[in-house]
């Protein structure tokens, strides 16, 4: 089959659901032969290889059957099909299904549940205007895999950066890696074997639970409060008998809460960890966002015990995909080991761009008009949604994200069904516990899109319905 441009294949899906329901409907009845593929085209107003492809897929599924030299019938026992996943929730809202919204580009959708900025807030970031530079610092060296630690300059960079949150670290410390997932991964493979315990933030970050599912990790969520994780809760699981097991927390910016660990915890959090011989791992991905001086538990531990891993993808670009990893000498040279098995390396090009982009007096500026957006966008949404009736879980100054819910939905799902329909896409809040089933009224709201009017329209009139309905 042909390969068609994006908008076609968006048209392709339309009409397919559009003829699988007029022959449900009896418009084409079993046996019946279709238009001619010219005349169908022509009716639809679209190219003859569209209809080509619309008719290919609809034979595999079952609903027509091809005749050579007759055209295309209709099935004597056309099955059902169900809509696709760009317009309805009826599959399972799972981690898949959230990662696949997230990928989607389609303007005609409002996605509230982007873990990204508004990409006008990366516009000065421009990637082309460093290409350039970025040949002059070695093209040579493009063409090689690279230091298994990762480009040594940008290492530098940030020993440079992490002393300014307060964390000493020499570039053999640091190991650069695709993004903070990969990060992840790295720190799973090396630490993590089949029924061991694993300590997780929950809620919390669902692509984290989805690798360390993969690993065959037994996974115990800590619940997330407030102020940040529930130290007796904590405390209760490190005294269990085995393995001192990992803790992966987000002291800042918690996804999905937004919720920051307070000082007095994290110093707690880091008592806990020495007394019971247990390894904090500290995702730090919106370290951009936050003030350089902000409390985080790699800085009162200074990696002895605390892995702590940061990111571009959120600040510069997620197309870039570098994040590293900074940890204690020794185990930075064995992680930096499996990233070489696994990996191979990281993108020096990308590397490379970053450093350059770091270099630039403009990026301390750019971050700045980040943080500044980023408090102005979190109290606008703050105040839409107290004004709409919802329930924050916490109150940051600053996060990408809002926990709220609305007592009208006991179950956010049908919250994000009611928006899907007006095409807004949410991430309730069962896509971040252990237990996807569970019933949960919290949805993630991303603040720098609850700017558009569609959302307060769509929220008004869902909470109109329910007003004026009978049960009510």
């Amino acid at each position: 089959m042909a390969t068609e441009p994006r908008s076609q294949r968006t048209l392709t899906g339309k009409l397919v659901q559009l003829i699988h329901r007029q022959i449900e409907e009896g418009v084409y009845a079993p046996g019946s032969r279709l238009p001619s593929i010219r005349d169908m085209a022509a009716q639809h107003d679209c190219a003859k290889n569209t209809i080509v492809n619309v008719f290919d897929e609809l034979t595999a599924l079952g609903v027509l059957e091809p005749r050579r030299g007759s055209g295309f019938f209709v099935c004597a026992a056309p099955p059902q099909i169900k809509d696709d996943d760009e317009g309805t929730l009826s599959r399972a809202m799972d981690v898949v299904w959230l990662m696949r919204e997230q990928l989607k580009s389609d303007p005609g959708h409002l996605r509230l549940g982007d873990g990204f900025p508004p990409l006008e807030w990366l516009n000065d970031v421009r990637l082309d205007k460093f290409h350039q530079k970025v040949v002059r610092t070695g093209i040579g060296a493009l063409f090689g895999y690279g230091s298994r630690f990762g480009y040594q300059p940008l290492r530098q960079h940030l020993a440079h950066k992490l002393a300014q949150h307060g964390i000493e670290a020499a570039t053999g410390q640091i190991v650069l890696t695709h993004g903070a997932n990969q990060a992840l991964d790295i720190v799973i493979r090396n630490f993590v074997r089949p029924g061991e315990r694993v300590l997780v933030d929950e809620p919390g970050y669902y692509m984290l639970y989805g690798k360390l599912k993969l690993s065959g990790a037994r996974i115990v969520g800590i619940p997330r409060l407030p102020d940040g994780p529930d130290v007796e809760a904590l405390e209760r699981e490190l005294r269990q008998p085995g393995k001192p097991p990992l803790f992966f927390t987000q002291s800042l910016a918690h996804n999905p809460t937004a919720s920051d660990t307070s000082p007095h915890k994290a110093h707690k959090i880091l008592q806990l960890a020495d007394r019971y011989n247990a390894v904090i791992v500290e995702n730090d991905a919106f370290a951009d966002f936050k003030p350089a001086t902000a409390a985080r538990i790699a800085t009162l531990d200074q990696l002895r015990r605390t892995i702590y891993i940061g990111s571009f993808s959120k600040s510069v670009s997620a197309a870039l995909r570098v994040g590293f990893i900074a940890c204690h000498r020794d185990l930075a040279s064995d992680l930096a080991d499996i990233k070489m098995l696994v990996h191979v390396s990281s993108s020096e090009y990308c590397e490379r761009t970053l450093d350059v982009i770091l270099s630039d007096g403009h990026f301390s500026r750019h971050t700045a008009r980040l943080r500044d957006r980023l408090t102005q966008a979190t109290d606008h949404a703050r105040h839409l949604l107290e004004q709409l009736g919802g329930e924050l879980f916490c109150t940051p100054q600053q996060s990408m994200y809002l926990w709220a819910r609305f007592p009208q939905f006991d179950d956010a799902k049908e919250l994000a069904q009611g928006l899907m329909a007006r095409n807004i896409v949410l991430a309730p809040g069962s896509i971040f516990r252990l237990d996807t089933e569970e019933t949960v009224p919290w949805s993630r709201f991303n603040v720098g899109l609850l700017a558009d009017p569609r959302f307060r329209h769509a929220m008004s009139e869902l909470l109109g319905k329910i007003s004026t309905s009978p049960a009510a």
